[in-house]
């Protein structure tokens, strides 16, 4: 259950943080969930691509008996808008293993402490960004197809609040795998600011948050673990950006228009 430390070759240890979470293991993956914020700062899944399996999408969204009501966002957030439950772990990524371990692990995936608010045309257009775990993960084939990857959100005082929950503008996507006994990594951060300018504390039940384009960056390591108020520092150090193997001296953030910009 939960991250496994030592999944890759190289350790890879739980992000600390200075804010208050709540430490959830579920199969192949563990959420820090943030309580004030009733999100998660950071989800932490292990993917085994030599024993994925193919199943079927369970659905069914649910609270964690673990964690108080009022610590975590439910339906009330999600119904009757145009705000989408998006995956932070992505429903396939932690399905592998015995018939019965993956089916759990998908499952698992539908806690909504797995859950964040995205804007319906950022999450059901996510061939991009949805699309990042699949392109490392054929890049780390060297390596028994294993990668570690963090996801959360971007937590700040300006994001704008709606129905009771401050929504995150920002999330961030770090993935980790091993090559030829090294640890190696990058980032990349989403930023859903256009759609979220609009939404209006107190908006009714019917009122549906303005849609628009999202970008995607990939991002220095410790520029995206920054931004989120994490310390990663064995993932930071093994960033490709740092190494210089592939941006050189340039760190700035890198747009990505598609899944072929992406440096690695």
């Amino acid at each position: 259950m939960g991250h496994d430390t030592g999944f890759l070759d190289v350790a890879v240890p739980l992000p600390e943080t200075d804010r208050v979470v709540r430490e959830l293991d579920y199969m192949h993956f563990t959420v820090l969930l943030d309580p004030g914020r009733r999100l998660a700062l950071a989800t932490v899944v292990d993917i085994d691509g030599d024993r994925l399996v193919d199943l079927g999408r369970s659905d069914g969204w649910r609270l964690d008996e673990r964690v108080p009501t009022d610590e975590q966002c439910g339906d009330e957030l999600y119904r009757a808008n145009d705000l989408d439950r998006g995956h932070l772990v992505r429903r396939l990524d932690p399905v592998w293993g015995e018939a019965a371990e993956a089916r759990a692990a998908e499952r698992d995936t539908f806690f909504y402490p797995n859950a964040a608010p995205q804007v319906a045309a950022l999450n059901q257009g996510k061939d991009l960004w949805l699309g990042l775990e699949d392109h490392v993960l054929g890049y780390a084939e060297a390596q028994r197809h294993r990668v570690t990857v963090v996801t959360g959100c971007v937590f700040e005082a300006e994001d704008p609040e709606y129905r009771g929950v401050l929504i995150p503008r920002r999330f961030y996507k770090v993935a980790a795998w091993a090559s030829g006994g090294e640890l190696q990594s990058t980032a990349f951060v989403l930023d859903q600011s256009p759609q979220l300018d609009d939404i209006r504390i107190g908006a009714r039940a019917g009122d549906v948050p303005p849609l628009g384009p999202f970008r995607t960056f990939q991002v220095p390591v410790a520029d995206a673990a920054a931004a989120a108020g994490i310390r990663i520092p064995t993932v930071v150090d093994a960033d490709i950006a740092v190494a210089g193997t592939v941006w050189g001296a340039d760190r700035s953030w890198h747009e990505l228009g598609s899944i072929d910009d992406i440096l690695l």
